[in-house]
């Protein structure tokens, strides 16, 4: 199923193909707890940035391999390259305008990253 996306300003917006019933996680760590991000991660051949790639800034911490994208007019983080699947592509779930037959949560202890992150190592392969 193709999904359409937006940030809050529609300055950026996106489309992602993924199945009609979504496969999500929900991550305690501290960017994703404060930012109510809501994790869809699919290999990068499946997302396609439609409009608004001038209006994205990025920010990264600790190690940098994680790529977190916001809308410079918003600030809405709507996808990011994640540092668990840096080939692939992390969509906010709760950025899709399509919305989704339904959505399995499964809990993440992002809070311990290091031990956990083999857990969703596969995501973002074909």
């Amino acid at each position: 199923m193709m999904y359409k996306g937006s940030c809050h300003c529609q300055a950026v917006e996106f489309e992602v193909e993924a199945p009609e019933v979504l496969e999500a996680d929900y991550c305690n760590c501290s960017i994703c707890s404060k930012s109510g991000f809501l994790h869809l991660i699919v290999p990068l051949s499946k997302f396609k940035l439609l409009k608004g790639k001038d209006s994205l800034t990025t920010y990264s911490f600790n190690t940098g391999v994680a790529k977190h994208t916001f809308c410079k007019v918003c600030g809405v983080k709507p996808f990011y390259t994640p540092r668990s699947n840096p080939d692939g592509i992390d969509v906010n779930v709760n950025c899709l305008d399509t919305k989704p037959a339904a959505v399995n949560i499964t809990n993440f202890d992002g809070q311990n990253w290091e031990q956990h992150a083999h857990k969703v190592a596969h995501k973002s392969k074909e």
